[in-house]
């Protein structure tokens, strides 16, 4: 397994810098590596590692929640904060159920199958979103109006709807009895649970840090607030909360408390993030099987690309009254395009749970991370120069 790893780590980072030579996002060449290594290429990496494969892409997706969470301030949050809700919501239905219409007429699905196709489909993916997003604020770009700020908080949160509605058209398939209102309101239980979660445990940890003399270096600080921030995840989902919401309340409310100790943490984080999102990327890309991608054939590009087309739509209405111009509005359809984490997490749950068109669905949610993962990290690195205004 560990040269399985370190296999991945060499020619995940050969791959990311040949790519970069482009000018085009490292994490293409991420996942190209992460496909020809995996299972369902060349079969290079070790079983072992694909068994523990989730919770190191996990691990990863944690570390750059916090580093988000580091970066987000209490003014910026009160800027985007309506428009980001409705950037979490609209999008994320408009494209759920539009994917859910047309897989029902084209693939003659059931009701129950095509909605779980289409909240599937609907989650943005917030492993590329969030980084990229960080890179922008980083550059300079949209700042003075808070755009990455804003994709980043809409991302996080429009998991939290796709996932749900997921499981809800999931219980349907299965037999389990679930009301639709049931479902609506576990939604706010769950965002607010995940928040005030992550608000205590960074009070807690604060108190650690100023109160317990054996914890005083920063390194060590932050391999508690990283230990804690793994077991707060999944305390979390064993509970129905919004556990990557209360990750990044973690780092927010650090910022806010100890922004000086934040600025040390995001500091050591950035550097460790150079392995993560190796690790991140390229087994997200050995999760990707071509063959069954294949199978969804030329309808399942029609079907991905008619949803984009609603997430657009989507996006578009979201911004309608906000203070972003067209050109701006425009950059926010295209960054909220890429699809990758919660596809390849739950692609298969319902060829597992025996749903007849199973197979379909897993097809589909694998083609669709080929197709947006590069079209929205490519859009987004070629298309913030030309559509957002650089801040000095």
């Amino acid at each position: 397994m560990l040269l399985s790893l370190a296999l991945l780590l060499l020619f995940g980072f050969i791959g990311m810098k040949v790519i970069s030579l482009t000018r085009l996002p490292g994490l293409i060449g991420l996942i190209i590596v992460g496909v020809l290594f995996g299972p369902y290429a060349l079969g290079i990496l070790d079983q072992d590692l694909l068994l523990i494969s989730q919770d190191l892409r996990l691990f990863a997706l944690i570390i750059i929640l916090i580093r988000a969470g580091l970066g987000l301030r209490r003014d910026q949050l009160k800027a985007v904060g309506g428009p980001a809700i409705r950037l979490s919501v609209i999008p994320c239905l408009v494209e759920g159920f539009t994917v859910a219409i047309v897989s029902y007429y084209l693939l003659d699905f059931s009701f129950a199958e095509a909605g779980m196709l289409g909240f599937i489909l609907a989650a943005v993916s917030p492993a590329i979103v969030v980084p990229s997003m960080l890179e922008l604020e980083e550059a300079g770009y949209g700042t003075d109006k808070e755009i990455p700020t804003l994709l980043l908080a809409g991302s996080s949160l429009d998991d939290v709807f796709a996932i749900t509605l997921f499981s809800f058209f999931l219980s349907l398939a299965t037999g389990a009895e679930q009301s639709l209102l049931f479902v609506f309101a576990k939604i706010p239980y769950s965002i607010v649970g995940g928040i005030l979660g992550g608000i205590v445990l960074a009070f807690l940890l604060l108190h650690i840090f100023n109160w317990h003399r054996l914890i005083e270096k920063n390194t060590e600080q932050l391999l508690l607030l990283l230990s804690v921030a793994i077991l707060s995840y999944y305390v979390g989902e064993g509970i129905g909360f919004a556990s990557l919401l209360g990750v990044m309340a973690l780092g927010f409310v650090i910022l806010e408390r100890a922004p000086k100790t934040a600025g040390l943490f995001s500091d050591k984080l950035t550097r460790v993030w150079l392995f993560a999102q190796i690790i991140l990327f390229t087994l997200v890309g050995a999760e990707v099987n071509i063959e069954l991608a294949l199978e969804a054939g030329l309808i399942g590009v029609v079907i991905i690309f008619i949803g984009l087309i609603g997430r657009s739509f989507g996006v578009w209405l979201a911004t309608l009254g906000t203070s972003l111009t067209q050109k701006e509005r425009i950059f926010c359809m295209i960054a909220y395009l890429p699809k990758a984490t919660v596809q390849a997490a739950i692609g298969g749950l319902p060829l597992a749970a025996g749903v007849e068109a199973g197979g379909m669905i897993l097809a589909l949610a694998v083609l669709s991370i080929l197709i947006t993962a590069p079209l929205g990290s490519i859009g987004i690195q070629l298309s913030a120069p030309r559509l957002l205004t650089k801040s000095k």
